[in-house]
């Protein structure tokens, strides 16, 4: 095994660095509690938890972080291994609690993924002490054990092989950054004019850059087995971020098509865009470097509002409101276009508003003091972490949550495990719940092909096992040179090689173990194979009667209820906007945000975010077509954070006299964005039900023309002038245009699994 080959099975040599510590510190471990302390409990529970802190975790984030999550899971464990103890000697008892246990650990997943992440080693500290009754005098010993595996694991975190500071998500963050600076720059040279200029082909290529990183973004995180976020705020961020800049690389991919030649240049809107671009050049180098100055991105940020600002009041001077506007569609789509430049500004403008508040949050709390880390205290920008763990979880409190399903089905084959186990009174249980948890997938066809793979592993291993048990004899010191070996060969083998190959190691690292000190017996590993088998049987069961399809069919129905939520939050956000404009004076305060919609929005997204990675991780062939649901997905992000984009475009503005009560502008844009947020419940619908997606909904000249009209006519000043009213109304209608400029695209991925069109 060369290390070139190493490097390419094994990314950034995670599993090697995981194994490594594991194969020096666990049978040191195990050594000083059975030839020093002559207590075998205490060694049992010393080599289990070291393997279990060492192994099956790899905490990220700065050091202090890590190892206060290694604190917890070594305080875990303690709790966990009290309570397997005092309720293993009662069946009932024990099989209730285990159910109870299973699903805690599971869901709480949901809330961080850092728990995510840890419910394997935190379920093996429950299974060990339930599995194998014994007095509440061994209980000491236990702990203890549990306690000597946490002594080592903290140091060796932090000095042996420590795994690179860098979250593997802020380098290709930092990328499109980067990339879409130099587009930005690009486009915005491009528009100046001039021979000396950018041709078209420049300007193309900068673009496909721009969206090869975005790609690459999208690719990394979606390639992560679980959401990447914890309750730090560093990591909360993380999603939002990735979203954004998901949300930016559209937009710079995107244009109307109602004209065909690109509107005159807007030197304030080009100002905008080479403001956004310094941002973006601010914002990537915080995320190449989190202890870096924020100062620098705080004052490119300031600079961008000032631009935003000066744009917003020069559009005004640019709307051609004192001149006739013919009843054609060229006339008034020529009207409307002469914002668009300064709209595209706007709306590009508000995203890099959007990243850079994101990237200095990360960056500020990263810098934290170590007392303020200790303490978890976070700066007072999002949301505090309790209230946002109580809404992640509220949000898979559905029938439709792939997590809620994935832990009720863990929950009741560990329960279902540990009744067996008693009933048949097999040695060793635990291997039967081992077998159980290690082979658990979200459809039955996932887990019947990790069970025949378990037990295929099982088997070799036990021959590979029993085979060396006969070649040593009563040579039983030679196991201890052989243990180090097999715990490296089991902790890298799942990673680099295969599941039936990590099985295999692991079960002759567990036939060393049982048979140290003992004179060496290969009958004992035959039973091994009894009891993986009957754990693995008990896991198909329940996949067979739980959810048996899987994330498949969740898919569909958390994208119709992510859709169905954007629209209803695309709707609240424009009469949130309208709201703020009235034909009589209104003593009330504008209308309140549609903060209940967002969240809606925001949690449904979750739900099929979680759903959408427990179907990459599936086995087997896939029904539906991955780029096709990747841009469905996708499309959720573009619909919501259209609808945040016209929040945040009227938040700061207070109610507006017009001249005549609900002007022509509002039932336009009104009339627009119904018809734009029917679709998006019709296209839900076909996603669920899977029937026909109904057509895109069309430009209407007509709707334009009443928009354009009302603006000359309702929406100026007593000088005949535009306002900044017009100018937002005008802007509002574009990010609804901009929804319904999303519905080519989802209509064709959307129609192989939904149906042809009408």
């Amino acid at each position: 095994m060369s290390l070139g080959w190493l490097r390419r099975h094994d990314p950034g040599l995670a599993a090697t660095r995981r194994a490594g510590r594991t194969a020096i510190l666990m049978p040191a471990l195990f050594a000083l509690c059975t030839q020093v302390l002559h207590a075998p409990t205490t060694a049992s529970f010393a080599a289990f938890g070291s393997f279990s802190m060492l192994l099956l975790v790899d905490f990220s984030g700065p050091m202090t972080e890590r190892l206060r999550a290694q604190a917890g899971l070594a305080v875990a464990w303690a709790v966990l291994i009290c309570l397997g103890t005092l309720v293993a000697r009662q069946a009932w008892l024990a099989v209730l609690t285990t159910v109870a246990i299973t699903f805690l650990v599971l869901f709480s997943g949901v809330v961080s993924s850092v728990l995510a992440g840890a419910a394997t080693a935190l379920l093996l500290g429950f299974v060990l002490p339930v599995a194998t009754p014994a007095p509440l005098s061994q209980l000491p010993d236990r702990l203890a054990g549990a306690g000597l595996a946490a002594a080592v694991a903290l140091p060796a975190v932090a000095l042996l092989w420590p795994r690179p500071v860098a979250d593997p998500l802020s380098t290709p963050a930092a990328r499109v950054c980067v990339a879409a600076a130099a587009y930005l720059r690009t486009d915005a040279a491009r528009a100046a004019g001039g021979d000396k200029g950018p041709d078209t082909a420049h300007c193309r290529a900068a673009a496909e850059r721009t969206a090869d990183a975005g790609a690459e973004l999208r690719r990394a995180f979606d390639g992560t087995p679980y959401r990447p976020t914890g309750l730090s705020t560093s990591s909360r961020t993380l999603v939002r971020l990735v979203d954004e800049l998901t949300w930016l690389t559209g937009v710079l991919a995107d244009r109307p098509a109602y004209t065909e030649e690109p509107p005159a240049c807007d030197l304030s809107a080009r100002r905008v865009r080479l403001a956004a671009a310094d941002v973006l050049d601010a914002a990537a180098g915080l995320l190449a470097d989190l202890r870096g100055e924020v100062g620098p991105l705080r004052d490119r940020v300031a600079q961008l509002h000032t631009a935003m600002t000066a744009m917003a009041e020069s559009s005004t001077t640019r709307l051609p409101v004192d001149r006739p506007v013919g009843e054609g569609p060229a006339e008034v789509f020529g009207f409307i276009a002469t914002l668009d430049f300064s709209f595209r500004a706007q709306e590009l403008g508000f995203a890099v508003l959007q990243i850079a508040s994101n990237v200095e949050l990360a960056a500020t709390a990263w810098q934290r003091s170590w007392p303020d880390r200790l303490l978890g205290r976070e700066p007072d920008a999002l949301t505090a972490p309790l209230v946002s763990a109580r809404e992640r979880a509220a949000a898979h409190l559905g029938r439709g949550s792939v997590w809620l399903h994935n832990s009720l089905r863990g929950a009741v084959g560990l329960g279902i495990a540990v009744l067996l186990a008693d009933l048949t009174s097999v040695q060793h249980s635990f291997w039967v719940l081992l077998g159980a948890l290690s082979v658990l997938r979200s459809n039955a066809l996932s887990t019947g092909q990790n069970a025949l793979r378990a037990v295929l592993g099982t088997v070799v291993g036990s021959i590979v096992g029993a085979g060396l048990l006969q070649l040593i004899g009563h040579h039983g010191t030679v196991l201890w040179f052989l243990l180090p070996i097999a715990i490296l060969v089991a902790g890298i083998a799942p990673a680099a090689i295969s599941f039936t190959a990590g099985q295999a190691a692991f079960t002759i690292t567990l036939v060393i173990l049982f048979n140290i000190g003992q004179n060496p017996d290969w009958h004992i590993v035959v039973l091994r194979v009894q009891d993986i088998a009957l754990g693995c049987a008990v896991s198909i069961v329940v996949a067979l009667f739980f959810w048996p399809r899987g994330a498949a069919a969740a898919v569909d129905r958390n994208l119709a209820q992510a859709y169905t939520a954007g629209a209803r939050y695309l709707s609240a956000a424009v009469d949130y906007a309208l709201g703020h404009c009235s034909a009589t004076p209104d003593p009330r305060p504008a209308a309140a945000e549609p903060e209940e919609q967002s969240r809606e929005a925001a949690a449904s997204a979750r739900r099929l975010d979680d759903a959408f990675r427990s179907y990459l991780a599936e086995r087997g062939a896939k029904p539906l077509s991955l780029a096709d649901t990747t841009t469905l997905v996708t499309g959720v992000v573009g619909l919501r954070l259209a609808a945040d984009a016209v929040v945040s475009l009227w938040r700061e503005c207070g109610r507006t006299r017009t001249k005549a009560d609900q002007t022509e502008a509002h039932l336009a844009i009104l009339r627009t964005a119904d018809r734009v947020t029917d679709w998006y419940r019709g296209l839900a619908a076909s996603l669920d039900r899977h029937t026909p997606v109904p057509p895109p909904v069309a430009l209407r000249p007509e709707s334009a023309a009443r928009l354009v009209e009302s603006v000359r006519t309702d929406l100026v000043d007593g000088e005949g002038q535009a306002t900044a009213t017009a100018v937002r109304i005008i802007w509002t209608g574009d990010h609804v245009d901009v929804a319904r400029r999303l519905q080519p695209g989802l209509l064709a991925a959307a129609a192989p699994a939904a149906g042809p069109a009408q």
